[in-house]
């Protein structure tokens, strides 16, 4: 049996600790424990590469479910949120470098409907029901729906139902199948899905390969605008990283991001419904603009 190493007591002074726990040659020099405690740089921002600044501070297990009364044990991890001050874009650097296992491991599990219990069948059936509501004349029509981000399929599930022609593609489930490349949707829907989206540019690398030239981009997102702000803390009930929102959009950052990708026809519905088009819009759309949605 090993021999259990002693440990300091709480007796020993200061520095006899350190020489205890750290040999001479292996203790960090002052300068090096200075610099320890030197700012981390932020990163530049994702959506327009301006400046940002460190803004606050959560525990990882801040979740969107805490309104309803579900609060985590703390979970002893920090999560770090930077800001732009050019275009107001929110984001957690640390957990954008996060691989897709990362996120399945540690946000996209078994307990992730904990914290997000409307994803299963509320959210799925109350899209498609707006969707339905929306767009009546895309049942049987050959117009053909990509849900992004869609989770386990069950609005795409629905709306075949109803006689849509849907599929569904979710980069975070293993067994998702991507469309072929260039292969173009009239209508790509994307129900809260850009606040978990870590690489942004990539986002719109795929929506610009697969939206129709009067292709439209129905999506929800809430903006930051108002609830983000220099001076207040990070308090926002959406900044929830236990949910995978490590992107938090403005509305100046969010038509910034829509605009690189060449979708300019954006038009936000309340803080958190926004619709989408790039050349033009489709006719079985045309109803929205008379109704003062663009």
């Amino acid at each position: 049996m090993k021999r259990a190493i002693p440990h300091p007591t709480i007796s020993v002074s200061g520095s006899l600790a350190i020489k205890k726990i750290a040999p001479e040659g292996n203790r960090p020099s002052a300068n090096e424990a200075s610099q320890a405690w030197d700012a981390i740089p932020a990163p530049i921002c994702p959506v327009c590469a301006g400046a940002t600044g460190w803004f606050d501070v959560v525990d990882f297990n801040k979740n969107c479910a805490e309104p309803r009364g579900v609060f985590l044990p703390l979970a002893g991890r920090s999560v770090y949120y930077a800001r732009c001050s050019g275009c107001g874009f929110c984001f957690a650097p640390a957990l954008h470098r996060w691989s897709a296992q990362d996120m399945a491991n540690r946000i996209y599990n078994a307990d992730y409907a904990v914290v997000d219990p409307d994803y299963i069948e509320v959210r799925p059936k109350a899209s498609a029901d707006m969707l339905c509501q929306m767009f009546a004349q895309l049942a049987g029509s050959d117009v053909p729906h990509l849900d992004y981000g869609s989770g386990s399929g069950r609005l795409s599930e629905l709306l075949q139902e109803r006689g849509w022609r849907s599929i569904s593609y979710d980069p975070f489930v293993p067994d998702s199948r991507a469309p072929e490349p260039r292969r173009h949707f009239g209508l790509i829907t994307a129900f809260e899905v850009f606040e978990h989206v870590a690489d942004v540019q990539a986002l719109m690398d795929f929506l610009e390969d697969h939206l129709a030239p009067d292709g439209l981009l129905v999506f929800s997102t809430l903006l930051s605008d108002g609830a983000i702000q220099p001076g207040k803390r990070l308090d926002w009930w959406y900044a929830c990283p236990r949910n995978g929102h490590i992107s938090l959009f403005s509305k100046k950052s969010l038509t910034l991001l829509l605009q690189r990708c060449g979708i300019h026809g954006f038009a936000s519905s309340g803080p958190g419904f926004h619709i989408a088009c790039r050349e033009r819009w489709p006719h079985w759309a045309q109803h929205l603009i008379s109704n003062g949605q663009q």
